[in-house]
């Protein structure tokens, strides 16, 4: 009886052992594990829902995902400009890929990803307009996660049914004809959000729609006077200014997503907004070709702007916050990642060897235009720093908003736009 009860527990111990040997082992691995505080303003029902995914990524890759989302991409950008400049960083925060982080390369506040770019061959896969702002001086600093487009232009079927619109708009002429329609009907012609970056949007449209590519390049990259001041230009912000003319009176201060709704309910029959609308359709259920349309120019040659999202990492000698950096710009540019992050956030990826054959009539338009490397251009922050885009901001929503001549608005953005 005492040896077959000290051999029960022998056994015990041994099993005892075993356990906390096991969990000693499963807890180093947790505490070898890259962790990764990842700051990002995406909030809305379909961004958290395309986050996910890179989250889900990351993880799946071995590494801690810590989620800190914030609302707004301008409270989002202060809040970790105040954390990296206060020596308390993030591994990595979200920017758009325009110049609102350059000052941070400059600064000498960022790490680079060279090594990772050079590998996946991002010279070659990725469109210039992005690399100009990625790439300073030989090095990268930003990873880049998707492709937006900026003036998409979707419309409801049913407000299309239902105004007597029988064919898509394939001209700025057709496209006011149809707002006719629309408003005829009883019907909102232009769902809205009457917030300054929304009538940045609208003016880039109509910059691109109206007057073409070179005068978009004329006066957003070159910043020419001469430019500005034609008759070209006036007739561009004589339509930026018609088409207030097709919004409701609770425009003023909507969010982006709610005017979409308008379009998913039926109630307005035409929205100008990114891409990333198209994931509020998908969380809807609805289905790009069968209850909206989606219209990326009007016309054959109209230039496609581009800038997306892209994650920067706080300079850090940390090598454990280095390691989760570089597994961070690994994972979320790896296929799988992308396409299922892209297909949820509405934009498309930002590698071009991406097998997109699954993605939607929309993004199957937009990888079209983009093998056609001269309609890719660079949205407004891609030329302009955030004290211009502000600058002209300003001009376009007092244009917008009061009876301001068309020649004094030619001036004031003329002025808004010098150095």
């Amino acid at each position: 009886m005492y040896k077959q009860s000290t051999g029960a527990t022998r056994i015990a111990w041994a099993l005892l052992a075993a356990l906390a040997f096991a969990a000693g082992r499963s807890d180093a691995a947790a505490a070898a594990a890259p962790k990764a505080e990842v700051m990002h303003w995406w909030t809305s029902s379909s961004e958290s829902a395309a986050v996910r995914k890179f989250a889900d990524a990351y993880r799946a890759a071995g590494g801690v995902w810590g989620d800190t989302a914030i609302a707004g991409a301008d409270q989002a950008k202060a809040v970790a400009i105040n954390r990296i400049v206060g020596g308390n960083p993030p591994t990595a925060a979200q920017f758009n890929t325009t110049k609102q982080f350059r000052d941070l390369i400059d600064q000498g506040s960022l790490n680079n990803v060279d090594d990772i770019a050079v590998r996946d061959r991002w010279d070659q896969l990725m469109p210039q307009p992005v690399l100009d702002v990625i790439k300073v001086k030989g090095h990268f600093y930003a990873v880049p996660v998707d492709i937006h487009m900026s003036t998409w232009i979707w419309y409801s079927k049913a407000a299309f049914k239902k105004a007597g619109v029988a064919k898509e708009p394939a001209t700025p002429d057709e496209l006011f004809a149809a707002l006719d329609k629309l408003k005829a009907a009883g019907l909102v012609g232009l769902a809205h959000g009457g917030q300054p970056w929304q009538e940045n949007i609208l003016f880039q449209a109509m910059l691109a729609n109206v007057g073409g590519k070179d005068l978009y390049l004329q006066v957003l990259r070159d910043r020419s006077p001469k430019a500005i001041n034609s008759e070209a230009f006036k007739k561009v912000l004589q339509a930026f200014k018609r088409l207030q003319g097709y919004v409701d009176a609770g425009s003023p201060n909507r969010n982006w997503n709610d005017a979409t709704a308008m379009l998913i309910s039926g109630k307005a029959g035409v929205q100008i907004m990114g891409d990333w609308a198209k994931g509020e359709f998908a969380a809807a259920r609805q289905t790009a070709g069968k209850d909206f349309g989606c219209i990326p120019g009007l016309g054959a040659n109209v230039p496609y702007l581009i800038q997306g999202d892209a994650f920067v990492f706080p300079k850090t000698n940390n090598p454990d916050a280095v390691r989760a950096q570089k597994l961070l710009a690994t994972t979320m540019l790896t296929p799988g990642a992308q396409l299922e992050f892209n297909k949820i956030k509405g934009s498309l990826p930002i590698l071009s060897n991406v097998d997109t054959s699954s993605m939607d009539v929309c993004a199957q338009a937009g990888m079209a235009i983009l093998k056609d490397k001269s309609r890719a251009v660079g949205m407004i922050e891609v030329f302009l720093t955030p004290d211009q885009n502000g600058a002209l901001q300003d001009v376009l929503t007092t244009y917008w908003n009061t009876r301001m001549p068309v020649e004094r608005a030619q001036k004031g953005i003329a002025s808004a736009l010098q150095d």
